[in-house]
């Protein structure tokens, strides 16, 4: 039998967050590091995330969130098996803490992108409250578990639909995260959206990764105010990326515009290549709801000031990569689900 408690665990949550707002030496080595295991992982993107999920575990954050949920029940204890994306840094740290409060064990499948850091801040977690030592496994291989949450690809969801299938689990797809422009927007507005679309070098999947524009719209002004961004194309991967879909366009003489570190290009679907934006043109706010609902299964969030009527997460400008506790990935409450395993 494993204990609710909700005031011990904002206790001991906020305590880490306040160690990952201000990582002491240790941290600071394992962030400095990463860059050495995966390219995309740069000390400053590492320190990003970490940050960043440091804030979210704020104890008035951490209160909201908890307080939508039953408090100071006892449960039994499942071992909830978790497969964890790598695309940007800590992206599963999210699914591992929401198990935590919710009294299971984890059961970790890390991904070998972002193994070393997640390991490294769970270990902080017990060294604030031994307790959580026995919560949680670091697994090469998912067995004996109650449940599972997985998260990978389109392909890799078949897998998981197979072998999971029989047990409660959330199973997540590729998704993509779009943004609509009215044409209103001010420079600061736009440069915040360079946060969307380049913070993590674009790899998440709340990342911007499409344009909804209205027609006769000029980019001239979008391009003027995230030229900010232009130091992204010193990192070698992103320039490899920007260089190859670039000649692409250029050998197919496909209609596009270049800025010198990002593509944009006219096309219908939603996720766009590494350093290309695709955009679309569209009437009127009412057709762009229509298309965002018939695609919202493919969406992860919706960067807009536009008075958009739609379920899925609509987010203001530069807010993509700084979601909530209580903003679950494909809009799945998944403590709800934890809690009822």
């Amino acid at each position: 039998m494993s204990k609710f408690n909700k005031n011990r665990l904002i206790t001991v949550f906020s305590e880490l967050g306040t160690r990952l707002t201000a990582p002491n030496e240790q941290l600071s080595e394992v962030i400095n590091s990463e860059r050495h295991y995966n390219a995309w992982f740069t000390p400053e993107s590492v320190l990003q995330a970490v940050t960043s999920i440091g804030k979210m575990l704020g104890p008035k954050q951490l209160t909201e969130w908890l307080d939508m949920y039953p408090t100071d029940q006892t449960c039994n204890a499942k071992k909830i098996g978790l497969i964890l994306a790598g695309n940007i840094p800590m992206v599963g740290f999210h699914d591992v803490l929401c198990v935590l409060a919710s009294g299971h064990h984890a059961l970790i499948k890390a991904s070998s992108q972002d193994a070393r850091l997640i390991k490294h801040v769970l270990q902080m977690l017990v060294d604030i409250d031994s307790s959580f030592a026995e919560r949680y496994s670091f697994v090469e291989r998912l067995e004996k578990f109650d449940a599972v949450i997985a998260t990978g690809s389109n392909n890799t969801s078949r897998y998981f639909d197979y072998y999971f299938g029989k047990v409660p689990n959330i199973i997540r797809k590729n998704r993509n995260s779009v943004s609509v422009l009215t044409g209103n927007e001010t420079s600061k507005q736009l440069f915040a959206l360079g946060h969307d679309i380049f913070d993590y070098y674009g790899l998440g999947c709340r990342n911007v990764s499409k344009l909804l524009v209205p027609e006769g719209y000029s980019f001239n002004f979008f391009f003027e105010s995230i030229e900010p961004y232009q130091p992204i194309i010193n990192h070698h991967k992103y320039n490899n990326n920007y260089g190859y879909n670039k000649s692409i366009y250029l050998v197919n003489s496909d209609k596009h515009f270049d800025n010198g570190f990002l593509l944009l290009k006219e096309d219908q679907r939603l996720t766009s290549p590494l350093a290309v934006l695709f955009y679309e043109y569209y009437k009127d706010l009412s057709s762009v709801q229509s298309l965002l609902q018939t695609d919202r299964d493919k969406i992860q969030c919706i960067v807009s000031s536009a008075p958009l009527a739609i379920e899925t997460q609509i987010v203001d400008f530069g807010k993509s990569q700084q979601p909530a506790l209580w903003d679950y990935a494909d809009g799945i409450d998944t403590m709800a689900f934890l809690m009822t395993v």
